[in-house]
C-alpha cells in the first residue's frame, strides 16, 4: 500500500494492493489513525466482513471498552485470516462507539495504529446510542482488497 500520496493516483497494472490518498491540502489524518481516501486497484475483488464486535470466543463480552475494542481488532483481524487476507489490504473501516467521547477516541487511535500501521485504511466513526447487544460498546467492519 502507498502512502502520503499527494493527489489521487492510478494504481499500477497488476497490482492488487489498495493505494492511500491523503492530498496535502486536505488536513492530515494519519495521526488519528486513518487516511482520506484509499483506491481498489481495478480488477479486485472485495470482501466485506462484518461487524466485530469485543465479544471472546466464548461470546463474553468486558464491560471495559478499551477491552471491547482490543478484542474486537483481534476478531476483525481473525476474520481477515479467514480471508487470506492481511491488515494491509483493507480499503475502509467503520466503527461504531456507544457515547462517544475523546476518551475513547485515543483507545480508537492507538488500537487501529497497532492494527495496521502505516496501511491505515480509510474510517469513518459513528457515535451510536446503542449496538446489537445491551452491554456492547463499540464495532467494527471492514472492507478488504482481496489479492
Amino acid at each position: 500500500m502507498t502512502t502520503g500520496v499527494s493527489t489521487a493516483t492510478t494504481a499500477i497494472a497488476g497490482d492488487l494492493k489498495p493505494t492511500i490518498v491523503n492530498p496535502k491540502n486536505l488536513y492530515d489524518p494519519t495521526p488519528n489513525g486513518y487516511s482520506t481516501a484509499v483506491i481498489a486497484p481495478r480488477g479486485a475483488r472485495l470482501a466485506y466482513i462484518s461487524g466485530q464486535g469485543g465479544q471472546d470466543s466464548t461470546g463474553a463480552l468486558s464491560p471495559d471498552f478499551a477491552v471491547q475494542v482490543r478484542q474486537a481488532y483481534a476478531n476483525l483481524r481473525a476474520a481477515l485470516d479467514g480471508l487470506g487476507a492481511r491488515p494491509d489490504q483493507v480499503a475502509k473501516l467503520t466503527v461504531f462507539v456507544v457515547d462517544h467521547d475523546m476518551s475513547k477516541l485515543e483507545v480508537l487511535t492507538r488500537n487501529v495504529k497497532e492494527t495496521f500501521g502505516a496501511a491505515l485504511p480509510a474510517q469513518t466513526l459513528v457515535p451510536v446510542p446503542k449496538l446489537a447487544i445491551d452491554s456492547m460498546l463499540f464495532e467494527v467492519e471492514a472492507v478488504v482488497v482481496l489479492e
